[in-house]
């Protein structure tokens, strides 16, 4: 069966989320980059900073998109001082051309031998000697000695710069719905493409296939296949088997299709020809009531204490969990990050919730000697009154029936 995925685009995004996907650079209005900056303006002050380093490298430190709508590449530097245009400096040299064309109201230039060095020369230019310096940024340790060597003080700004990222914009929003959508379109892909002998491989290449045209790139993908009658598999895997799917499979997956820094999160459990056995149906009712009552109290004001509290269902089936049962999502793995009684995930955090918060809810129930398991669930975001998904494809124990 063919399918339309820019009729299902058309139907599931809004005239103006379409649109953002057909710019020739997807990018943030004015307003909502002017926000951004301002960030950097009040830590510039609280901290009596006389720049603000923000780094990535190598595709991490989102940090980097975020202030210049730039993503990371091999690597960048950027330098915000005082009363002037930010700087930005790039590795690799053929990177700077379109990081010039994207970056917003920014000085791009190369690197050169050593990024970290020339942004550091760019500090000693625009300011006094031995300056404070704030960073945000996954700065290695090389760099960060070459930065020390040249400050009076390095402030380490990641904490507020995570805590800043909690909550978000509206335009933030639409950017995480079409990360959502395409996420949707892709685990779509794997209920229509999989044919017995597949391997998980191309499974994967049944999701990327299916938001490659859209501007898209993988954040992940993962996925758990085992025979139902004789399971050796809990969790989604992080790297695929060659292993060949077949009648009486369950599988799960975990993905999230990056639409520039901004994605989606679908969890979801598929059996291949064959209904679930009573144990996949267990676990799998379980995962849903456990989702279902996570949900059920999600809205501003509900405290991390609350939503550990909601997962004692799991317990009370008989089962425990083995990934995380819900997380802070969008611009980072962010708090609160629960996991249930048998398997906490750490300190619980005096956190309650807010309008603009998106989180992740996937229970991922399994049995107390970790053989099997199933998983369930999808981003969302507070609202003022509550709490919506971001996504569409409906809940529940897939049946894929392949030739």
């Amino acid at each position: 069966m063919t399918i339309d995925n820019e009729k299902l685009l058309t139907e599931r995004l809004t005239p103006a989320q379409r649109a953002i996907i057909d710019m020739e650079y997807p990018r943030f209005s004015d307003r909502e980059m002017d926000r951004r900056r301002a960030l950097i303006d009040g830590w510039l002050a609280e901290h009596d900073l006389d720049h603000v380093l923000v780094y990535g490298a190598y595709w991490a430190g989102n940090g980097v998109g975020f202030f210049t709508g730039w993503p990371v590449t091999a690597e960048a530097a950027v330098v915000f001082s005082p009363g002037a245009t930010p700087a930005m400096y790039v590795q690799f040299y053929n990177h700077v051309p379109e990081a010039t064309h994207i970056a917003y109201q920014t000085e791009v230039g190369p690197g050169g031998e050593s990024t970290i060095g020339t942004a550091i020369a760019t500090m000693e230019q625009r300011g006094k000697p031995n300056p404070r310096v704030g960073i945000i940024g996954p700065l290695p340790m090389g760099a960060y000695r070459a930065l020390e060597a040249r400050t009076s003080e390095v402030v380490d700004l990641n904490r507020a710069y995570g805590g800043a990222r909690m909550i978000k914009s509206e335009e933030e929003f639409d950017w995480l719905k079409i990360g959502a959508v395409l996420s949707d379109l892709s685990y779509e892909a794997v209920l229509r493409n999989t044919r017995l002998g597949d391997n998980e491989r191309a499974l994967g290449d049944h999701v990327e296939r299916a938001y490659l045209p859209w501007g898209a790139t993988n954040l992940i993908h993962f996925f758990g296949v085992t025979s139902m009658a004789n399971p050796d598999c809990c969790v989604p895997r992080q790297w695929p088997l060659t292993r060949k799917v077949a009648n009486g499979d369950v599988g799960f997956t975990e993905i999230s299709a990056d639409f520039w820094d901004y994605s989606g999160q679908i969890l979801r459990t598929f059996t291949i020809g064959a209904d679930p056995t009573p144990l996949y149906q267990d676990l799998h009712a379980t995962a849903d009531a456990t989702f279902d009552a996570i949900m059920a109290i999600l809205k501003p004001g509900t405290t991390a204490q609350d939503i550990f509290d909601a997962s004692s269902v799991i317990e009370d089936a008989g089962f425990s969990i083995y990934d995380d049962l819900v997380h802070g999502y969008g611009g980072g793995y962010l708090p609160p990050v629960l996991g249930c009684k048998s398997r906490p995930a750490g300190p619980i955090p005096d956190l309650t919730l807010a309008p603009g918060m998106c989180m992740v809810v996937q229970p991922n129930v399994i049995t107390t000697d970790q053989k099997a398991g199933v998983q369930t669930g999808e981003a969302v975001r507070i609202t003022e009154t509550g709490v919506e998904s971001l996504h569409d494809v409906p809940r529940g124990l897939h049946r894929i029936d392949p030739s």
